[in-house]
């Protein structure tokens, strides 16, 4: 669900189109980005968009165009959260070198054999803190580099 609501895109838009003429300019488009903390130069949006001013509808599909990106993003993030939790097998809020290597094991993707050095080397590449476990945070990394490259 947006959290906003075609009337209110409609105040927004007319808010921001200051010369009242219908459309929205690439820099009336840059304030309004810029206010809501999203910094894009105005040439880079205006190559992104493809035009120098957008109109009502326009407009509304950039903002479904936005909103579907950040939805992605959070069903990303909750599947991220609910991996973590598989391999936090004790809900401490950490993963360590034991669980990762349980998980590996129950899950099939290692034999029992496999050495738990292999753990405490594959969360010591992402274990910024150096507490030897894994937070979310540095989870979601390891997660974010094995999917964009080949770990």
């Amino acid at each position: 669900m947006s959290p906003f609501n075609a009337s209110d895109l409609q105040r927004i838009f007319e808010t921001i189109d200051r010369n009242g003429d219908g459309f929205v300019s690439i820099e009336e488009l840059h304030w309004l980005l810029n206010r809501t903390g999203v910094d894009f130069i105005s040439d880079d949006l205006e190559s992104l968009i493809g035009k120098s001013m957008i109109d009502f509808d326009e407009f509304l599909s950039l903002y479904e165009s936005i909103s579907e990106i950040n939805r992605g993003g959070e069903e990303i993030e909750s599947d991220l959260l609910n991996a973590f939790q598989v391999f936090d097998e004790n809900r401490d809020g950490f993963i360590s070198c034991d669980e990762l290597h349980n998980v590996l094991v129950r899950l099939g993707l290692w034999d029992d054999r496999r050495c738990v050095r292999d753990c405490r080397r594959m969360i010591g590449a992402f274990d910024v803190d150096l507490d030897g476990r894994l937070d979310f945070e540095e989870f979601k990394n390891m997660m974010n580099y094995s999917s964009n490259s080949s770990f």
